[in-house]
């Protein structure tokens, strides 16, 4: 099973010493999130708190993803990146398309792209995003940029985007698509794509939707072969829960190694000595190979 360290509200200053530690600790990649903006007053309730409350403060970061890979992309060998998750519907797909292949070409095929349709309805507003139909749209989204990313012209007609012969060029290498969300819908979407990516669960609530998405899967005549299962965990604290987690169906944890040893307010030092210290306990070493 793969380890992601996660990257969400810390310090974009600290992000390049972290992701140069775990590309020489063995660490397999770095997990991303994405918004634009942090609105003071929202109507919206956020979907991943029993209360609707937003889990970070005011003035936590949100660097853009696709700078941020590719800088990290010039300073590490190994370690792949996924973002948790890009709000695609909030762009446009040319644009988004554009950035996510630049990104994926100066990371050497290292890009792992995590879509989610968005919960934040003000975001959308200010952004000028329709909110309605955001599913749909960012599935049409989809088959558009892959057209984009492939050699050669581009002609489109969909529901939402119509594209005159056109070509983008450089070029990517394969980008996988995952998606997250935990609506049956999001479920269907993340089957007929390349995997899934999860918020925080326990071990028995990540290897339940990893069991359905292999029903899913299944129902599609699709194989498992190939398919990314990325999450968080409350209560993976030792070798044996992470064997029992892969055996469930996880194929990558995303965490933050020094929560374990220091808690959440930690100094970039602190934060180093918990990914080694963590890397220790999980037996995590470089894969040669890379």
């Amino acid at each position: 099973m793969h380890t992601y360290i996660n990257t969400a509200f810390i310090d974009t200053t600290e992000i390049i010493d972290i992701a140069q530690a775990a590309d020489e600790l063995g660490y397999d990649g770095l997990g991303i999130p994405d918004h634009v903006i942090n609105l003071a007053e929202l109507d919206t309730p956020y979907p991943y708190t029993p209360d609707g409350r937003r889990r970070w403060p005011a003035f936590t970061d949100w660097p853009d993803p696709w700078v941020l890979i590719g800088a990290l992309a010039q300073c590490t060998t190994h370690l792949r990146f996924v973002t948790t998750v890009y709000v695609a519907p909030l762009r446009d797909p040319y644009n988004a398309a554009k950035t996510i292949g630049t990104a994926a070409v100066l990371s050497g095929g290292r890009l792992e792209l995590g879509l989610g349709v968005g919960w934040c309805r003000e975001e959308f507003d200010l952004m000028g995003a329709p909110f309605d139909k955001r599913g749909k749209r960012t599935e049409e989204m989809i088959a558009l940029m892959r057209e984009l990313w492939s050699p050669g012209w581009t002609q489109f007609d969909g529901e939402f985007y119509h594209t005159p012969k056109l070509e983008m060029t450089p070029t990517p290498p394969p980008i996988p698509i995952l998606f997250g969300g935990q609506s049956d819908i999001a479920y269907r979407r993340a089957a007929a794509h390349d995997g899934w990516i999860g918020d925080i669960f326990t071990i028995d609530q990540a290897t339940q939707i990893a069991a359905k998405l292999a029903r899913i899967r299944e129902d599609m005549g699709r194989s498992l072969d190939g398919f990314q299962f990325h999450t968080a965990l409350v209560d993976a604290v030792n070798p044996d829960d992470m064997d029992r987690t892969e055996r469930g169906g996880v194929t990558a944890v995303i965490t933050q190694p020094w929560m374990f040893y220091h808690g959440p307010d930690t100094t970039l030092a602190q934060k180093i000595d918990g990914m080694v210290r963590y890397c220790k306990q999980f037996d995590i070493e470089v894969d040669h190979a890379h």
